[in-house]
C-alpha cells in the first residue's frame, strides 16, 4: 500500500507540516509506504486553459506536475494538508488541484477509468480562526479533486484556532489524533 502526502503550506515545520508528518508516521507504523510532496518547493505553473488535455488527457505544460500526476494515480491514499487562507486551501495547493484538470478530462471527456476506486482521500486543514464555515469551501474543493482522481473522501482532521508556527506542539491530543488517523487509514 502507498500513501502520498501533499503538504500545501509554505511554512515548513509549521502546524500543517507537523500534523501531516504524524499522519504519515501512523501509516508507516502499519507498513504503508509513504511519500511527501512539498508543493511550495515544486515548479508549477497554473492551469492556462489550453484544453490540450481534452485531446489525450495530458497537460501541455511541462513542469514538476509531470511527476506529480503519476504519484497521484499510484497512491492508494492521498492526503492533502493545507492551512486555511481566506476560507480556502493555499494558492500552492489550488494550483496543483487546478492542474489536475488533465485527470478530470481523462475521466469525464475521454471516458478513461481512473485507478481502482477503493482509493482513499484525506484532508488535513488548519485554520487560525474558529469560524463555523472555516473548512466548508476547502472540503468541497477537495471532494471534487478526489473525485477526479477516482479517490473517495474518506476522512479528515480539521483544526481550528491554531496559527503560530509550531503551536500545534501545545496540543499533543491533536498530534496523537493525526498519528491515529494514519493508523486508521492503513486499515480501511
Amino acid at each position: 500500500m502507498k500513501a502520498l502526502g501533499i503538504m500545501g503550506s509554505p511554512r515548513i515545520g509549521g502546524n500543517t507540516d507537523l500534523l501531516l508528518d504524524q499522519t504519515l508516521a501512523g501509516l508507516q507504523s502499519k507498513g504503508v509506504v509513504t511519500e511527501k510532496i512539498i508543493v511550495d518547493r515544486l515548479k508549477l505553473q497554473p492551469c492556462r486553459e489550453y484544453y490540450a488535455c481534452y485531446r489525450d488527457g495530458n497537460c501541455s505544460i511541462r513542469d514538476d506536475m509531470d511527476d506529480v500526476y503519476s504519484k497521484l494515480l499510484d497512491a492508494d491514499i492521498v492526503i492533502v494538508a493545507s492551512p486555511i487562507f481566506f476560507y480556502s486551501v493555499t494558492a500552492q495547493v489550488k494550483a496543483l488541484i487546478d492542474r489536475c484538470q488533465a485527470l478530470w478530462a481523462r475521466k469525464y471527456i475521454l471516458k478513461q477509468s481512473p485507478p481502482d476506486t477503493g482509493r482513499k482521500g484525506v484532508f488535513i486543514g488548519v485554520g487560525a480562526t474558529r469560524g463555523q464555515n472555516l473548512f466548508s469551501g476547502s472540503k468541497m474543493t477537495l471532494k471534487y479533486f478526489f473525485n477526479a482522481l477516482g479517490v473517495s473522501y474518506a476522512d479528515e482532521l480539521l483544526v481550528r484556532g491554531v496559527d503560530k508556527k509550531g503551536e500545534i506542539k501545545d496540543h499533543p491530543d491533536l498530534l496523537a489524533a493525526a498519528y491515529e488517523l494514519g493508523r486508521r487509514l492503513a486499515e480501511i
